[in-house]
């Protein structure tokens, strides 16, 4: 995930961003909860790239199918 999240305390105070970018996590799902498309989000944050988005929605999406097959 280095290539993908990074925290880092001298980046908005340790806030996981995208990585090489100071944009929030957050703020891709801030977005998606609002009802945006990716492409939008990619359109208002440029320095953040599509596999970037894809590569952490994959692993977000991973990690909640592995823990509801263990519930």
């Amino acid at each position: 995930m280095s290539n993908i999240v990074s925290c880092n305390p001298k980046v908005l105070g340790g806030t996981p961003v995208f990585a090489g970018t100071r944009v929030p996590i957050e703020s891709l799902f801030d977005y998606l909860r609002g009802g945006h498309a990716i492409d939008y989000f990619l359109e208002q944050f440029p320095t953040v790239r599509r596999e970037q988005v894809e590569a952490l929605l994959d692993e977000v999406m991973a990690k909640t199918l592995s823990r509801e097959a263990t519930v």
